[in-house]
């Protein structure tokens, strides 16, 4: 798990950081473990706590200004402090020219250091955002995930069971299409999951008798999405007679993925069901939950008031 110093750089996001390597080519396939960053202060005298050594190390003003101030004997103190911290890199903000010093530094002990014109506070800000989107735990899953109104519906069942003709059905409608087949899941802090494609399929679709199609190609770019927050779950099942549905909606199953718990459903297959107007009910649903609104509750309150005697408040 993490990151290499060297992936950072090769991503085309380091450009909109305007990351830049100066020194430490050597080191690049150190590690970052983690999102957090850290700008040191003074830690750099050894006086504190030692620095983080899963962090990028972001060095401004006040540490370079620092560093400039010492003598050679309390620089090299410092950069043995550094050197025990084994520490992923080092970031030089607002277009300081790192000094000589920590350029031979970097180089000796193969420590990669990056410099960029963005200020602290916004490079953290952004670096933060990558890592964690990098960082992030994940996991594949099979089945199909498609944004009906803002609500993102994971799509399950066996294979064969109509999840790439429902959802086609779906983008029919004007709904879009996030990924077939092979959904990348993402829990991004606290506990959202996010899904997406794999890139080698992005935006195909596997129809049985048509073969592979482009859903960007044939609907255009509307009907699609790079990703999307996950919402709720509908697993597809063939229909068996003998089988226990849920028919009033009164208790909500869940479905745990990557410890986070969403909606559950499973909707049964049969000749003649149109599952593409029961996943876009379920999501106008899943709508109307979230603004606090529960039809099956709010009609077993209406019963239970009528066995009671009570008139229902029209609303």
């Amino acid at each position: 798990m993490g990151v290499t110093v060297k992936d950072i750089l090769a991503d085309e996001y380091s450009s909109t950081l305007g990351l830049m390597l100066a020194a430490g080519e050597n080191g690049l396939e150190r590690k970052v473990l983690t999102s957090r960053i850290q700008k040191p202060g003074l830690l750099l005298t050894a006086l504190l706590e030692e620095l983080h050594s899963d962090r990028l190390q972001i060095f401004g003003a006040a540490e370079v200004g620092y560093l400039k101030s010492l003598s050679e004997e309390k620089l090299a103190e410092s950069f043995s402090h550094i050197e025990k911290s084994q520490i992923p890199a080092i970031v030089v903000t607002r277009g300081i020219e790192p000094p000589e010093f920590l350029i031979a530094f970097c180089e000796e002990k193969a420590v990669p250091l990056l410099r960029t014109a963005l200020s602290s506070s916004i490079l953290i800000e952004g670096i933060t955002k990558y890592l964690e989107e990098k960082l992030a735990p994940s996991i594949t899953l099979h089945g199909v995930f498609v944004d009906v109104l803002g609500v993102g519906i994971l799509l399950m069942g066996k294979s064969g069971i109509g999840k790439s003709e429902c959802a086609l059905d779906l983008v029919a409608r004007g709904y879009r299409l996030v990924a077939d087949d092979v959904v990348i899941i993402k829990r991004m802090p606290p506990s959202t999951l996010f899904g997406s494609a794999t890139d080698l399929i992005r935006y195909h679709m596997e129809i049985r008798g048509l073969g592979i199609v482009n859903i960007k190609d044939l609907y255009g770019i509307t009907a699609i999405r790079e990703r999307k927050q996950m919402d709720i779950v509908i697993e597809l099942v063939k229909w068996e007679p003998a089988g226990e549905y849920e028919r009033l909606g009164f208790e909500e199953s869940v479905y745990e993925i990557l410890g986070v718990e969403l909606p559950y459903s499973k909707v049964p297959v049969s000749p003649g069901r149109s599952m593409a107007t029961i996943v876009e009910v379920a999501a106008r649903n899943q709508i109307l939950k979230i603004m606090g609104h529960h039809p099956a509750r709010a009609l077993k309150n209406q019963l239970d008031g009528a066995m009671k005697g009570v008139k229902p408040v029209k609303t």
